[in-house]
């Protein structure tokens, strides 16, 4: 099949590269991403291969009408930035990467509570400078403590073991309980409950309609003040303008953050040299307790591996007019 794998980096070419020896596709790569503005670039082509901040909206779309693409192939599990009743009505085929690697995403929502609680961030800049002293950097023991855990799914569960094992009490708020939780002995708990119990809230849930600005000025009325509250999902869970308030309130007393509402013209790019005009971004990098990481929890080699393999593995039996588990 050829296919076009847009918004790529050296690393997507890596391991797509690597998993293809199995499958034989005819890979382009551009980096540019899927667009309204760049679908033309996959006139002919059998698939497009798109990441999370790629627009594969209606605009988008109506470009590929009447072109030989018949596929939409998602390196992720989301799909919050696909149209997929346009795609459907198009006739094209969409699949995911439903599950990579949720230890991957856990992990890294558990760095950034250490990073935040313990100031290692701080500590790390501060040592580079021959600086020892310890003022200002105090934490507080996770043990104890309370963790809500917002989504319960594969990632949701994995967090909630590894803060199991830092000896924390677990609530967790999710229309679907998960059995894997509830044996662990996690207390399912309205939302309002949970934001108000918890030291440590973190969210693992998918973004769509029901969960858009699920953390908004509403919601943060219910927050235990001072509390943690960490995002590794999708950046329209929060209401930025909301968090920052109440961070300024008091109310929010860290965030840690892997995504963010704006996300698309700033991460997976280096900026360095640039001047950043997105004033709500500069605003959350300018609060000292506040930890930002560019998109990067999925980031590990397994992830990488999984992701390229399920993608490529996806497209072939499109290919082949299989059934495919991961079709949306």
């Amino acid at each position: 099949m050829k296919v076009a794998i847009f918004n790529t980096k050296p690393f997507d070419r890596q391991f797509l590269q690597k998993a293809n020896a199995r499958f034989s596709h005819e890979l382009s790569f551009f980096e540019p991403r899927f667009t309204a503005k760049t679908a033309l670039l996959a006139a002919n082509d059998d698939a497009i291969c798109v990441f999370v901040n790629d627009q594969v909206d209606q605009a988008a779309l109506e470009i590929l009408k009447g072109s030989q693409v018949r596929c939409i192939a998602l390196r992720c599990a989301g799909y919050d930035n696909l149209d997929l009743e346009m795609a459907k009505a198009l006739g094209l085929r969409v699949v995911r990467v439903p599950s990579y690697s949720p230890h991957a995403i856990a992990e890294h929502a558990a760095g950034l509570v250490l990073a935040l609680n313990r100031k290692l961030h701080k500590a790390y800049n501060r040592t580079r400078d021959d600086n020892f002293a310890l003022q200002g950097l105090l934490g507080f023991d996770l043990h104890g403590k309370t963790v809500g855990i917002v989504g319960t799914g594969k990632i949701g569960e994995c967090f909630a073991r590894i803060m199991q094992g830092f000896g924390c009490q677990l609530l967790a708020y999710d229309p679907y309980p998960s059995p894997v939780c509830q044996d662990m002995g996690v207390a399912y708990v309205p939302l309002e409950e949970l934001l108000a119990r918890s030291d440590v809230v973190s969210l693992h849930c998918p973004l769509i309609p029901s969960t858009r600005h699920i953390i908004s000025a509403d919601s943060l009325r219910h927050l235990k003040r001072g509390a943690m509250l960490i995002n590794t999902s999708r950046g329209g869970l929060i209401d930025t303008r909301a968090v920052i308030d109440a961070i300024e309130d008091g109310v929010v007393g860290y965030l840690g953050l892997d995504v963010y509402e704006g996300e698309a013209n700033l991460f997976f790019e280096d900026l360095s040299d640039t001047i950043i005009k997105d004033e709500t971004f500069q605003l959350l990098q300018s609060f000292p307790n506040v930890v930002i990481t560019p998109h990067q929890a999925f980031f590990t080699q397994e992830a990488l591996a999984a992701i390229a393999q399920t993608t490529l593995a996806n497209l072939a039996d499109v290919e082949q007019g299989n059934p495919c588990p991961n079709e949306l």
